[in-house]
């Protein structure tokens, strides 16, 4: 047996026998209990880094003109604040900060640099969440939670006199959303780990149109919200 293929076998034994060991230690449902009276806390607190790719969901008020919506990937941070109020129902509060990206593409729009809208998001987000989790087994406990959110868009260019005539796409400052989402608490010797993944659902029009009624930007846009997922890895 070659040298080579010993150290890959090994490297397998290695994996599989971490990825047990794992295993037993997180999911059985006899296994060595973490923080066992972690969740009796009255309150608690944490961190959270995550990505986001934010959309659009556009009201049209005709179908001859297409307008396209290209996401980009973004970031997020922020802080958790964690109230317990039963033994299975929290309530949150996760202030944080995203930066996202959407580009508008205009197909009708003859010229290149006026047929794109780069969207610049820079999100003080402000979420209250109620979390509604299910029973402890060993290490794991699964989760799903929803609430309501406002963001103060500091890029929104709400305040400038110029237009998309002068390349700048204009949003209202503020906006509300709805969020529903799921997750998984994983209990380790030291912290609480918890990736989730959320929507993000826009409740008010965020648009502000431009001066000439006949915008080939706005002028075929009746609403204009955002949407969103959040994918967070938070650690308490």
């Amino acid at each position: 047996m070659s040298k080579k293929l010993l150290l890959i076998l090994l490297i397998i034994t290695s994996f599989v026998s971490n990825a047990q060991v794992f295993s037993r230690s997180m999911f059985a449902k006899n296994a060595l209990v973490n923080l066992e009276n972690f969740d009796k806390q009255r309150v608690y607190f944490g961190f959270y880094l995550g990505f986001n790719n934010y959309d659009f969901k556009i009201d049209k008020k005709y179908d001859d003109e297409d307008i396209i919506v290209d996401s980009q990937t973004g970031f997020n941070v922020g802080l958790i604040t964690d109230l317990r109020l039963t033994e299975f129902i929290n309530l949150r509060f996760e202030p944080g900060l995203s930066y996202g990206q959407r580009n508008l593409h205009f197909p009708h729009i003859t010229d290149k640099v006026d047929a794109l809208r780069e969207v610049k998001t820079t999100n003080i987000h402000f979420p209250l969440l109620l979390k509604f989790s299910s029973k402890r087994i060993g290490n794991v406990r699964p989760y799903v939670l929803g609430g309501i959110s406002s963001d103060m868009n500091l890029s929104s260019n709400a305040d400038s006199p110029d237009d998309n005539s002068s390349n700048r796409f204009r949003m209202t400052k503020s906006t509300s959303n709805y969020e529903m989402g799921l997750g998984i608490d994983l209990y380790f010797e030291y912290f609480k780990f918890s990736p989730s993944i959320r929507g993000i659902f826009g409740m008010k029009n965020e648009l502000i149109s431009d001066k000439d009624p006949n915008s080939p930007w706005t002028g075929n846009i009746d609403q204009i919200r955002t949407r969103g997922i959040f994918i967070n890895f938070a650690f308490h």
